[in-house]
């Protein structure tokens, strides 16, 4: 058996590619690297590597994390800056005895050392964005004139399974729009942005890093899991926990959306907003778009994404910007 799951639509020619690459016995890290840097290198998806939305200062900040869980190695950088692959960076620093996580100049100088590739991440595209948002927020009549992070947090995440048995889990992230320099979000935090433990399975996050972090909540899926849940229950369960809890002590909750596989090739998905989507392959189904819609009792469903709704994913992000 083998699989692998995603976050977001954005994430279907990647596992697309790395169901392929599992079909043909590849590792489960190999395929999850392929399948994010995919990702990453698509400059329509503003919100993972190139073409990712850029902080309020206009720099392009990206974070991101891989977890091998045969051997419960990470590697995460956060805030590294004109650099093409993260997720490649973040694995290369797995591989390391000690030094996993390193953030700003610190990760830039190991990512020149080890030979990546060097790249301006701030493409025309954001750019306009970037000039669209000042001049709308010029325009408000609200006296309070700070930059506000726009709601949107399209982490890519992924959660891999190969037919060795092991497991692997990556993130990439060009995080919050307008966010403060140097903020990090969940993305390449273990425990929250993701985790994966090949004896038990993996999950990883997408939505409101800050929220996110106050539940650790891809290891506590991964726990839930070893307890005997399967990948759906834990997501559901755990999601609706911490999604209660942050109301109850905070008053509102940020945007939850966890999915989650096991070693077994079974997965899972939950998550507190609409909109959200998924994409998955395993061994028995083709590469798929899911879209989580939620019942009249607000129990959540999987509904195969239409053609209609692919088509016009893909043309409000190709679709041409207009500098105001």
């Amino acid at each position: 058996m083998y699989g692998i799951i995603a976050t977001w639509r954005m994430a279907l020619e990647g596992i697309s590619e790395a169901e392929t690459m599992l079909e043909h016995d590849a590792s489960a890290a190999d395929a999850l690297e392929t399948a994010i840097r995919a990702v990453e290198d698509f400059e329509y998806y503003k919100s993972v590597g190139y073409g990712g939305l850029p902080n309020e200062d206009e720099e392009v900040e990206l974070d991101a994390a891989f977890m091998d869980g045969d051997t419960l190695s990470i590697g995460a950088v956060g805030a590294i800056k004109d650099f093409a692959n993260p997720v490649s960076v973040a694995r290369c620093l797995s591989k390391e005895p000690v030094n996993n996580f390193l953030v700003g100049a610190g990760a830039e100088k190991y990512a020149h050392k080890h030979g990546f590739e060097r790249k301006n991440m701030l493409t025309d595209r954001a750019r306009t964005h970037y000039h669209n948002r000042l001049v709308e927020e010029n325009q408000k009549a609200s006296q309070d004139r700070e930059l506000k992070p726009y709601a949107g947090h399209d982490t890519v995440g992924m959660v891999a399974l190969d037919q060795q048995g092991s497991m692997a889990a990556a993130t990439s992230t060009s995080g919050l729009f307008m966010k403060k320099a140097g903020r990090l979000g969940d993305s390449p935090v273990i425990g929250s942005g993701l985790y994966v433990d090949s004896e038990v399975g993996g999950a990883s996050a997408t939505g409101l890093g800050e929220d996110l972090m106050k539940g650790c909540i891809s290891y506590e899926i991964v726990r839930r899991m070893k307890e005997g849940m399967t990948p759906q229950e834990a997501c559901e369960s755990a999601v609706a926990e911490l999604d209660e809890k942050l109301k109850k002590k905070r008053s509102k909750a940020g945007d939850l959306s966890l999915i989650a596989m096991n070693n077994k090739g079974e997965w899972g998905c939950a998550t507190n907003i609409k909109g959200f989507s998924f994409a998955v392959a395993t061994e028995n189904l083709k590469p798929t778009v899911y879209l989580v819609q939620f019942d009249e009792n607000g129990k959540q469903y999987f509904e195969e994404a239409s053609e209609e709704w692919m088509d016009n994913y893909m043309k409000t992000r190709t679709a041409p910007l207009i500098w105001k």
